[in-house]
């Protein structure tokens, strides 16, 4: 057996006991190149998704809202750090992660690619999308990776405060005009394929789960956590009193979940592949205020160059 054959039985036997793998630890090449691909679009995700939140800042209804709706904001940027700098743990640095984002090497959630045209959307959003993001983001603080699954742990205690802030703008809705319901409606009708999409391709077409399974980064196959997501959000529809947009979702007594209908994975990989209805707009406005930011960050390193020659 040679060196490397012995160091990747030893590696998987670190896994197969649950063991946690850290940034200084060995590893193979294709672990980590795995990690970065996830843990850098799961960044990119995080960034990406303040853009259309943020644009119903200055549009909230209230200055409860307002407030509300700036602090799940800020949050998304923090997420983002705490995964860029999981992400530098492996030895990729920053710069290259958003160069990789503008230039569409890199990618992040589909999801991200579609506008956000009413208040509603600011509901359905925390409702679906942020319960889609728990959904898949508590099995990664089991993660196999360290400071991965350490980051979740407050990213997931978040989410679930953004979901909670989505499912009670729907539900205001819901109780108030026959306008304000069939906003909520038209809200979920819209959000509601795009969200199944978040979960990425079938098991069938998917080239990285079988893998990051093996190596216990993912805990769960895409179908296996799109099929929780819809069996946890079907009796929430039911509370508010809308429907969810699938003739064919029905309770199968005999599996004990849901079925429903299959995805659009024309629209999937259309959006995916940069054609959705934001994409272009979105890496847009990524790039100029990462242009415009940048005597921000030239400024922060000129003032810590000045500080450590003063302690040196």
């Amino acid at each position: 057996m040679t060196e490397i054959e012995s160091k990747l039985l030893e590696f998987q036997d670190r896994i197969d006991r649950d063991e946690r793998i850290e940034a200084k630890d060995w590893m193979p090449e294709e672990y980590r190149r795995s990690l970065i691909r996830q843990i850098g679009q799961h960044a990119h995700s995080e960034i990406v998704g303040m853009l259309p939140e943020g644009n119903w800042i200055t549009r909230a209804p209230n200055l409860r809202r307002k407030a509300i709706l700036l602090s799940k904001v800020q949050d998304e940027a923090g997420h983002g750090l705490y995964l860029y700098s999981a992400a530098e743990t492996l030895g990729i640095d920053r710069d290259t992660m958003i160069d990789e984002l503008h230039s569409g090497k890199a990618k992040y959630s589909s999801i991200f690619n579609y506008p956000t045209i009413s208040w509603a959307d600011m509901g359905a959003i925390g409702w679906l999308v942020d319960g889609a993001a728990i959904v898949n983001q508590v099995a990664l603080c089991r993660t196999s990776f360290g400071p991965y699954a350490r980051a979740m742990v407050r990213i997931c205690k978040e989410e679930s405060f953004h979901q909670r802030q989505g499912y009670e703008i729907m539900l205001d809705l819901c109780k108030g005009s026959s306008d304000q319901k069939a906003m909520a409606q038209d809200a979920l009708n819209r959000w509601w394929w795009p969200s199944l999409m978040m979960f990425g391709p079938s098991d069938k077409d998917s080239p990285n789960t079988a893998q990051s399974m093996a190596w216990r980064i993912k805990r769960f196959t895409n179908d296996e956590l799109r099929q929780k997501f819809v069996d946890m959000t079907v009796p929430q529809a039911e509370i508010l009193g809308i429907k969810i947009p699938d003739d064919k979702l029905k309770w199968n007594e005999e599996r004990r979940h849901y079925d429903f209908d299959e995805i659009n994975w024309e629209e999937f990989y259309s959006v995916v592949k940069g054609n959705g209805p934001c994409n272009r707009q979105r890496i847009e406005a990524r790039k100029k205020a990462h242009e415009q930011g940048q005597w921000v960050r030239d400024a922060a390193l000129a003032y810590a160059e000045k500080r450590s020659k003063k302690i040196a």
